[in-house]
């Protein structure tokens, strides 16, 4: 019975931790055009050092919360596969830190109400046109942040369930099963050896000469 219940633990931990995986693509995504924008509009990539332009900060933190959520996804399977409890508690750390990072960010988006002036100028533009999207679909946005929330609360969830579960017992040795195989040895029929008659009568007679020689 717990065998199954692991077996069906891992197989939705790595469905609802697919769902981050997906999320941190769809941002690697957004970064990749917003990353293309800049370079029609200023001629070069935003990685350059030589640039007179100052670095467009919200173009690395998107991209490197995607990466982050890729990141966090890969170790995530790992962990639901292996039921390692190393792989686990690695997880939840991310996860947590990942959930209190957003509590803190919607947090002071709905306490302060000069939130904007916390966070430098962007001179992409891209973190005003994503404001002014969440604005105009500030339902829909709400909706697919509290689904991302959740899925992140249900995954570290059951990251706790299959941390208390343990991993799966491997036996590295046929001991283990000696006393389920001992009654059917015990109903074994009897084991018969046959014997050539030339080679018994060659050896009673090498026995003869041995005892005359003596």
């Amino acid at each position: 019975m717990v065998r199954v219940l692991r077996s069906f633990i891992q197989s939705v931990l790595k469905l609802v931790n697919s769902v981050i995986g997906m999320a941190g693509l769809a941002m690697i995504l957004y970064s990749a055009w917003m990353i293309r924008v800049w370079q029609r509009k200023m001629g070069d990539l935003p990685f350059g050092h030589d640039s007179d332009y100052p670095p467009p900060w919200f173009i690395y933190t998107f991209l490197g919360l995607g990466a982050v959520f890729c990141v966090v996804t890969c170790l995530g399977h790992v962990a639901a596969e292996t039921a390692n409890g190393c792989c686990l508690y690695l997880y939840m750390v991310f996860v947590v830190l990942l959930l209190m990072l957003e509590a803190a960010l919607t947090v002071d988006v709905f306490v302060n109400q000069d939130w904007e002036k916390d966070f430098p100028k962007d001179p992409s533009g891209s973190f005003d046109q994503f404001k002014n999207f969440i604005r105009s679909n500030y339902d829909i946005c709400k909706w697919v942040g509290l689904f991302l929330v959740s899925v992140q609360g249900l995954s570290l969830l059951l990251a706790m369930i299959l941390k208390a579960l343990g991993p799966h017992q491997y036996y590295d040795s046929d001991d283990e099963y000696a006393p389920d195989r001992v009654p059917l040895l015990k109903n074994a029929p009897p084991q018969y050896v046959v014997v050539d008659p030339g080679y018994a009568h060659g050896n009673e007679a090498w026995n003869r000469v041995s005892g005359k020689v003596k």
